[in-house]
C-alpha cells in the first residue's frame, strides 16, 4: 500500500474542515458543559508549612517547575493568591496542605516515592498539632494534591502500588490526582482527577496556522518497550504499546516511532489522530497535547477515569479503543465516518476546551485550576458524617509499611 492514500485521506479531511457547514454548526453551538462555576461560592484556607516541605524542595531541584507532576506547585502558588483563599479558617470550606511529594528527581528526571509517604505523613502530623482542623475530621474537609503515576499509592509499578494502597492517613481526604483507573486500589471515591502539568507557554508558542493541512492520519512518539523497568517487555502498558509497533510499525497510514522530534508539537498539528495509550499509568500529556492541537486522541486504556469528565465531553471529542483490540486499530480509524470526525476536530478547536486541560500561570477564567476549584465546590456542603465526635478516631496513625512510619 503506498503512502499517498493515507495522506491524501488526510489532507481531504483538513479541507473539507475548513469549508463545511459541520464546523460552524458545533462552534455555534459551543460544547455546554465546561460554563459550570459554582467555586465563587468557595473558601480555601492554605496551612502555612515549613519551607522544607515545599519551596526548598523546588530550590533544590528546579526541574521540577517543567515536569509532568509539577500542578502541586502551581496549584499551591495559585491558591495562595486566588480569590477563593480565606485567612480565616474558621470560615472555610476547604483545607490544602502544600507539600511537593514528586519534587525529587533522579538524574533522568524520574520522580523517586521513596520519601513521599514520610513527607506527607510529616506534613499531615504538623498541621494536626498546631491547627484544630485535622483533627476534627481527620482531613475529611481537606484536600491533597497528589499527582504521582499510581497517586497517593507512591510507586510507579502498578503492582507494588496497589500491594502498597492509598497511604492510611489519606483515606479520608480529598485527593487530586493524575491517576484514574476505574476500581482501582489506587484511585479513591471522591477523588478529583486532572490532566497532568504541559508547559502552557511552550505549546502556545508552537502554534501552527489553523489552515495548515492535516497530512498525518495517525501519530505517535514514545516508548513502546520500557526495557529497563520491565526487562521480560511485557508488562510495560499491559502490552498495548507494543501491539502498536508489532501491528503498525510498517503501515503507511500510522506515524509512529520512538524518536521525539524537534518538531514534534507541529506534527500533532498536522495529525488527524493522536494515539493516547496508557503507559505505566492510563494517562499521559499525550492527552493534553492532542486536545491543545486538535488532533483526535485515540485513548487506549480500558477503565480509565478521565480528567474533568464532568466538564468535558470525551464521549464526543475521543476514540476510545479497548487494549485488546490494538490490533484493528487500523480498521477501526479507518471506518469511523467523515462528519464524525468533522465533528471531533470542530470541538476540539473551541479555544474554552484547549484551556480546560491547562495550568497556565497567571491562571484564566475557565483553566484547570478552576475546574479543580468547581469539582470541590460541587461536593459542598460536607455532610454531618465528615465531622468526628469528640475523642472519636477513625484512621490508624500506625498503619502503613514501616519505612513509612519512619521520621521525615
Amino acid at each position: 500500500m503506498g503512502t499517498r492514500r493515507p495522506r491524501a485521506l488526510a489532507l481531504a479531511l483538513a479541507l473539507l474542515l475548513a469549508s463545511s457547514d459541520v464546523a460552524v454548526v458545533v462552534a455555534a453551538q459551543g460544547i455546554g458543559r465546561i460554563q459550570d462555576d459554582p467555586a465563587g461560592r468557595l473558601k480555601v484556607y492554605v496551612y502555612e508549612l515549613p519551607p522544607k516541605y515545599n519551596k526548598n524542595i523546588v530550590a533544590k531541584d528546579s526541574r521540577c517547575l517543567s515536569h509532568m507532576f509539577a500542578t502541586e506547585i502551581f496549584m499551591h502558588r495559585f491558591l495562595l493568591s486566588s480569590a477563593i483563599r480565606t485567612s480565616n479558617p474558621d470560615e472555610a470550606d476547604w483545607f490544602y496542605t502544600p507539600v511537593y511529594t514528586t519534587c525529587d528527581l533522579t538524574p533522568w528526571g524520574h520522580p523517586l516515592t521513596t520519601k513521599s509517604p514520610r513527607m506527607m505523613r510529616s506534613a499531615i502530623q504538623y498541621v494536626s498539632k498546631r491547627w484544630p482542623y485535622w483533627n476534627r475530621t481527620e482531613g475529611a474537609d481537606h484536600f491533597f494534591v497528589v499527582p504521582h503515576d499510581f497517586a497517593a499509592c507512591f510507586y510507579f509499578q502498578e503492582a507494588k502500588a496497589i500491594e502498597r494502597g492509598i497511604l492510611p492517613v489519606l483515606r479520608r481526604a480529598t485527593l487530586v490526582q493524575t491517576f484514574g483507573q476505574k476500581n482501582h486500589a489506587c484511585l479513591k471515591e471522591g477523588s478529583i482527577t486532572i490532566p497532568p502539568y504541559t508547559p502552557p507557554h511552550k505549546m502556545r508558542t508552537r502554534l501552527v496556522p489553523p489552515e495548515t493541512p492535516r497530512s498525518i492520519f495517525v501519530y505517535f512518539r514514545g516508548l513502546f518497550y520500557d526495557t529497563s523497568n520491565d526487562p521480560e517487555g511485557g508488562y510495560y502498558a499491559r502490552g498495548a504499546r507494543a501491539s502498536v509497533w508489532e501491528n503498525f510499525k510498517n503501515n503507511p497510514y500510522f506515524d509512529i516511532s520512538t524518536d521525539h522530534p524537534p518538531t514534534y508539537y507541529e506534527d500533532m498539528q498536522r495529525a488527524v489522530f493522536c494515539l493516547c495509550p496508557l503507559g505505566w499509568a492510563p494517562w499521559s500529556p499525550r492527552l493534553v497535547e492532542a486536545v491543545m492541537f486538535g488532533c483526535i486522541p485515540v485513548i487506549i486504556a480500558d477503565d480509565i477515569v478521565l480528567p474533568f469528565a464532568d466538564a468535558i465531553p470525551w464521549e464526543e471529542i475521543a476514540v476510545f479503543v479497548a487494549e485488546d483490540d490494538v490490533p484493528k486499530l487500523d480498521t477501526i480509524l479507518t471506518s469511523i465516518p467523515l462528519e464524525v470526525i468533522l465533528r471531533k476536530q470542530a470541538l476540539l478547536e473551541d479555544p474554552s476546551m484547549k484551556k480546560t486541560m491547562l495550568f497556565p500561570q497567571p491562571a484564566e477564567p475557565g483553566d484547570a485550576f478552576h475546574q479543580v476549584l468547581n469539582a470541590l465546590a460541587r461536593k459542598l456542603p460536607h455532610g454531618r458524617y465528615v465531622f468526628l465526635k469528640p475523642g472519636q478516631k477513625v484512621l490508624n496513625w500506625t498503619e502503613g509499611t514501616r519505612d513509612d512510619l519512619k521520621p521525615w
